[in-house]
């Protein structure tokens, strides 16, 4: 299969690094022109000067915007009025104990991880079915099925974004627009990468143990065994963008590694 997105515009929020930079870097070497999105104007251009080296003539810039506000959507919209392609990846995790999480966490994780993306579609999906083609990717987590007893309050907001998900697709009947949500597991991002080293320099293990031990223990259902890399996200995510993929819509595909124990 041949995924040419050539003369598309792709969006990824939260892209500066971890699974947004590495679905950014796979949409951009499909062809698309790809916009980097953060909060801060230094990662931001970081982000895109890394990627232009790694893939020189790769078609990529960036716009800074904190996406978890309502001003900082308005700005993203402003400094680009239409995509063709907008992955909602922009996102926020915290191991906290349910009666340790103040109301004020509960908002904040709402604002974050479900209103970003609420208010981005609102700005990009009529576009989308004006020109009839788009795609919409929500990125949620294994989390919104199984919902982890260390942060009740991560996992309620990504089942939010499975009905956000399917509700916008609802919207889109008879067009050539899809909208869907991806489903990563446990993944070997950069933040995920400090977490598990602040686990194994806590309990005097190596990187390696206290990453297998966290999967036995938190993921004991896993078929992979392992995290998953950045990278093995994004070429679902890739293909989810592609015209290759346009009798998907409506999807909750999952790439978790097997974590969820149903066949559906």
């Amino acid at each position: 299969m041949n995924i040419d997105l050539k003369g598309k515009t792709a969006l990824v929020t939260g892209s500066t690094s971890g699974i947004g930079y590495a679905i950014a870097r796979g949409l951009a070497a499909a062809g698309a022109d790809v916009v980097i999105n953060g909060r801060g104007q230094a990662r931001v251009d970081a982000a895109v000067a890394a990627m232009a080296k790694a893939a020189p003539g790769t078609r990529v810039r960036g716009i800074a915007a904190d996406v978890s506000t309502a001003a900082g959507c308005k700005a993203l919209a402003a400094a680009l009025p239409e995509v063709d392609i907008l992955i909602n990846n922009a996102g926020i995790f915290e191991p906290k104990g349910f009666f340790d999480i103040p109301d004020e966490d509960w908002s904040r994780f709402f604002e974050v991880n479900v209103m970003s993306g609420v208010r981005l579609a609102r700005v990009y999906l009529p576009g989308m079915l004006k020109r009839n083609w788009g795609r919409i990717v929500f990125i949620s987590s294994e989390s919104a099925l199984n919902i982890p007893s260390e942060m009740i309050h991560y996992g309620m907001t990504k089942t939010a974004q499975l009905a956000v998900s399917r509700g916008l697709a609802e919207m889109t009947r008879g067009t050539a627009v899809t909208v869907n949500a991806v489903l990563p597991g446990p993944t070997m991002s950069e933040g995920v990468e400090a977490f598990v080293k602040d686990l194994a320099k806590q309990n005097g293990q190596s990187v390696e143990a206290a990453a297998s031990q966290f999967i036995k223990q938190f993921r004991p259902t896993s078929l992979l065994q392992r995290f998953a890399s950045v990278e093995e996200i994004a070429n679902m995510v890739v293909y989810v963008a592609s015209k290759e993929a346009s009798a998907t819509n409506g999807a909750a595909l999952r790439a978790e590694g097997g974590i969820v124990q149903t066949i559906a």
